[in-house]
């Protein structure tokens, strides 16, 4: 067992009675040790719970025969760190949980770890440190929020930041946002639509790494906890089968992936984070093979932001899992790949159907015969940009109209609140991609506003930085050059015209080649905006968004 190299021999015994400074027993000690990794904390809604799940994945470990032992991720609550310095650290934070998870396990000796994690970046970085240190390791997350509900309209988290925009525009009152704020988030779990955590949980049951359900049970089911328990049980079964992470999230898996992420119409951030985890496994994804699997991969489900059903919806149509079976009916799934639960998704899906083809549609009759994410090209985004197509309003699929350039969210948040962004306009948001943020920053504040102030059919917004998995509406993002590294968004004056041509993959500006050298010539790198602390060293080996915004070293 990996844990002998810390109590096995004599000369460990000064190991061992640190271990037994902390009341374990050497029976105790003779079991595989089980490292439960719990992003518990009291900041993050999908967070506050997670003990109750620990709890069980350790009642779990117990019963299969292991030693759980606890320690602890930091996590960073998106919608809180929203539209301030905060969301500088979000994205970041990724690395440090990595980092840190791979500190601990290594530097402690365990034999496999579960990993209990809930929320945006917590569940990518959990999965990234699984594929790097490759030992046997099981995610269990703590399960979406329910739907809130005002008479009979569904709410989420997003319903409140539209909500700003509609104030702002005379559209709503400050009584009736207010009514929204106390009912659109009523439990607790990650955030209620298809947003990225949810997302990323949804694709670790595809990957391979979480059992089935693991994406879509509700966080205040006693079935969540069942789960975990399972999840306890089962990491047990993986280490005396020594079935590693890199077994499992192979290349084959992370086409599965992209594939249903497609199905499910995911939030982009997915796209970074599926980079980063197979940039871990020794994988590479580029954003090519990204069009390529949603050109031949149908949109089958439109949850919110794109429509009106809840992760609660999919939950109750079958699951991820359904959507899986759904796939493979046209062989768009890769079945015979092994899982956590020990067998290969052929046999998990065998005896699973939809439920409820109103929530995952017929392959036979989908929303759209692409995927829910497309790639842009184009001289404004060389190395690609990122949209999430199923939220796009059909008459903003092909758009042309005069930028509006902002060096800072901020910047241009005053100027939509400020009613001065007009119908037609591109709002150029740039120098918060990775490097210029620094930390690329989510964007749900001024994607909200302008959707809330009735907009989002009207304008649109491109930016080096990235957006909410809540966001919807002709928001482009992960421009890639970013400002920063002097690429071409960089370059943009206002004024310019913009064309967006999301079906034929295109993004440009409407200038000529001699005008593009001309004030690239002139172009001069601004001052970092943060100059100390971690953010200045991650600014400093973080890589461009199209290659997952992963550490250069």
């Amino acid at each position: 067992m990996i844990s002998d190299r810390v109590k096995k021999g004599y000369e460990k015994a000064p190991h061992r009675s640190l271990f037994k400074a902390m009341g374990y027993t050497n029976e105790e000690l003779a079991l595989p040790l089980i490292g439960v990794v719990n992003s518990q904390n009291e900041i993050v809604p999908g967070h506050i719970h997670l003990d109750t799940i620990a709890e069980a994945v350790k009642s779990g470990i117990r019963m299969a025969g292991g030693t759980p032992i606890e320690f602890p991720s930091i996590g960073v609550c998106d919608g809180i760190a929203m539209n301030h310095v905060g969301m500088n650290y979000s994205l970041a934070s990724r690395e440090l949980i990595a980092d840190s998870i791979e500190a601990m396990a290594m530097a402690h000796g365990f034999d496999g770890l579960v990993l209990i994690p809930n929320c945006d970046k917590i569940v990518p970085a959990m999965l990234m440190a699984a594929a790097r240190l490759n030992i046997p390791a099981i995610v269990i997350s703590g399960g979406p929020m329910l739907a809130g509900r005002m008479g009979k309209k569904d709410l989420d988290l997003n319903s409140v930041f539209e909500g700003v925009g509609a104030v702002s525009a005379g559209k709503m009152t400050e009584e009736e946002l207010y009514q929204i704020e106390e009912d659109a988030c009523r439990s607790c779990g990650s955030c209620a639509g298809m947003f990225t955590a949810n997302s990323m949980n949804c694709l670790t049951e595809v990957l391979g790494m979480g059992l089935p359900g693991n994406g879509t049970i509700p966080a205040v089911f006693a079935e969540r906890v069942r789960l975990a328990k399972k999840a306890g049980m089962k990491i047990l079964d993986l280490v005396k089968r020594d079935i590693r992470p890199r077994d499992i999230m192979t290349e084959k898996a992370f086409e599965n992936a992209l594939t249903v992420d497609m199905a499910l119409g995911c939030s982009t951030n997915s796209v970074l984070h599926l980079t980063a985890i197979a940039h871990e496994a020794g994988i590479k994804i580029d954003l090519d093979i990204i069009n390529e699997v949603s050109m031949r991969t149908p949109n089958l489900c439109r949850l919110s932001p794109a429509g009106h059903h809840h992760i609660e919806d999919l939950y109750a149509a079958g699951g991820v899992q359904a959507v899986m079976k759904e796939l493979s009916k046209k062989g768009l799934i890769n079945l015979d790949l092994m899982t956590v639960t020990g067998k290969a998704i052929r046999e998990n899906i065998e005896m699973v159907r939809v439920l409820d083809y109103d929530v995952i549609r017929p392959i036979d009759n989908p929303y759209s015969e692409t995927g829910g994410i497309a790639v842009l090209r184009g001289n404004l985004a060389p190395d690609g940009a990122v949209v999430k197509r199923a939220a796009v309003a059909p008459e903003m699929m092909v758009h042309e109209g005069p930028a509006r350039v902002f060096n800072s969210e901020e910047e241009a948040f005053d100027a939509i609140l400020g009613g001065k962004i007009q119908k037609g306009d591109v709002v150029v948001i740039r120098y918060e991609g990775p490097k210029g943020g620094p930390g690329m920053k989510e964007m749900l504040s001024p994607t909200s506003a302008i959707a809330g102030m009735g907009l989002d059919k009207d304008v649109a917004l491109l930016t080096d930085g990235r957006f909410s998995g809540a966001t919807r509406g002709a928001s482009i993002g992960h421009i890639s050059p970013e400002a920063m590294e002097g690429g071409p968004i960089a370059l943009v004056e206002e004024g310019d015209i913009i064309s967006i041509n999301i079906p034929d993959g295109r993004l440009d500006v409407k200038i000529s080649d001699e005008e593009f050298n001309k004030r690239r010539a002139s172009w001069t790198a601004p001052e970092p905006k943060i100059k100390t602390g971690y953010l200045a060293r991650y600014s400093r080996l973080v890589s461009s968004a199209d290659k997952g915004a992963i550490f250069t070293i």
